[in-house]
């Protein structure tokens, strides 16, 4: 058996030859999740629709590698307007309601193309 697992999510594929994450023992590090449908393939228009997807992403990430949302360990996100954060807190909140249970975060400026308008990564610790 191969030490290092690629786990790769339906509707959900990089422009480049990589896979979503990547898995040795019980640690996961996905690659950039982004905010494109998973059924249309099409990049919404909205950050607020991009944020649901990108969350969407995280959900179906997670039940792929077998894992749990409370094995998340830090998400990092990349947003084309740094300042403007309601959507991304709207999701934050509703997937990890309990202030003093959530992952570390992180979010940072970028210039995101193909009408990206939200990206994030996150590790995570797995029960093996």
């Amino acid at each position: 058996m191969r030490r290092r697992q690629s786990i790769d999510l339906q509707g959900f594929s990089h422009a480049n030859p990589i896979p979503a994450a990547s898995r040795i023992g019980p640690h996961l590090y996905s690659g950039v999740l982004t905010g494109r449908d998973p059924g249309t393939r099409e990049m919404p228009v909205s950050l607020e629709a991009q944020c649901v997807n990108v969350f969407m992403q995280v959900r179906s990430l997670m039940a792929a590698a077998g894992g749990q949302l409370d094995d998340i360990v830090k998400m990092t996100f990349w947003l084309a307007d740094y300042r403007d954060r309601d959507a991304l807190n709207r999701e934050w909140v509703a997937m990890f309601p309990d202030p003093d249970d959530r992952p570390a975060r992180q979010s940072m400026a970028a210039t995101l193309d193909g009408g990206c308008l939200i990206q994030c990564d996150l590790v995570a610790i797995l029960e093996e």
